[in-house]
């Protein structure tokens, strides 16, 4: 009778384990134009080619395209419950370049941040941070101040990090559009071999 009533409970663990094991993880990549892909044509978008390469390594994945051109911190925060929708296994933080690019004050745009980890995180959603970097143009002491945001955040709210999105494509005019802010297809494709190996890293932290 109690070898019986063991095999059961070990049964149940075991279809149980199998059934999560077996189950698509949803990653939603909420974002501006760089996760949108904008510019770019169909397929070849960050969170196409990010989906394929995870699925190539034998990850269940599906991931959401919530990328929307020209938006903000702010309004990503603003859109934050309409982008997890019913939920999410993981999500993918890549926003701050359009703050930069309008010299939004690196105060708001790090509360915002702030607002929408804090958010996730009460959600008990895992968050890959994506770092960026203000563009030179901007000046030394607001590329100080908006650059440490992103490592900053990452380490107060003990989130996984990636430290530059465009690492290795920005300013390569080889590996961006005519207007020297949007990959094109080739720097997209630069862009998930540099992030890959993060991305599968908090993956299999957090799963």
């Amino acid at each position: 009778m109690k070898f019986n009533i063991l095999a059961l409970i070990f049964a149940v663990l075991f279809t149980t384990f199998y059934a999560q094991a077996n189950e698509t993880q949803r990653i939603v990549a909420i974002g501006d134009s760089l996760t949108a892909g904008y510019g770019l044509p169909a397929g070849e978008d960050f969170v196409t080619q990010l989906e394929i390469a995870l699925q190539e390594k034998g990850y269940k994945v599906e991931i959401e395209n919530a990328g929307v051109s020209g938006d903000t911190t702010a309004g990503g925060l603003q859109r934050l419950d309409w982008a997890i929708g019913d939920g999410a296994d993981y999500v993918i933080l890549e926003l701050g370049a359009n703050d930069a690019l309008r010299g939004i004050e690196p105060l708001e745009t790090r509360r915002n941040l702030s607002r929408i980890i804090e958010v996730l995180q009460q959600k008990n959603i895992p968050i890959l941070l994506a770092g960026m970097r203000a563009p030179p143009n901007m000046g030394s002491e607001y590329a100080r101040d908006f650059d440490k945001i992103f490592p900053d955040l990452a380490s107060q709210y003990k989130t996984s990090y990636y430290p530059f999105f465009l690492e290795g494509v920005a300013a390569d005019p080889a590996l961006n559009q005519d207007d020297y802010i949007h990959p094109n297809a080739e720097g997209v494709k630069v862009i998930i071999g540099k992030m890959l190996p993060y991305v599968t890293a908090f993956i299999e932290q957090k799963s």
